[in-house]
């Protein structure tokens, strides 16, 4: 009787040009067969405000290889300027 856990990345989509959503499921297995299956969410943003408002890209360095490609392809220059320009126009005063 063996358990195994997994985690795998299910689901990973792009919203509001810049927002990087990936589900995570946890699988759990006895003897190869699936018991349960949760999920657990987070959203990645292209990066952060400074003192000065220039953007500060956020590291991905640590994220899974499928993840770091779509934000990649997701993060062009012209949708971090937008990105930047959206956290500008809404900073709290």
């Amino acid at each position: 009787m063996a358990l195994t856990e997994t985690q795998e990345n299910d689901k990973i989509e792009v919203t509001s040009r810049w927002n990087v959503g990936v589900r995570c499921a946890t699988i759990i297995k006895k003897d190869g067969v699936e018991l349960t299956r949760s999920f657990s969410r987070k959203v990645i943003v292209p990066g952060t405000l400074d003192a000065s408002d220039n953007l500060v890209d956020t590291n991905i360095s640590g994220e899974d290889a499928d993840v770091q490609a779509i934000a990649n392809a997701a993060w062009t220059t012209q949708v971090k300027a937008d990105y930047k320009a959206f956290l500008i126009a809404n900073k709290p005063s």
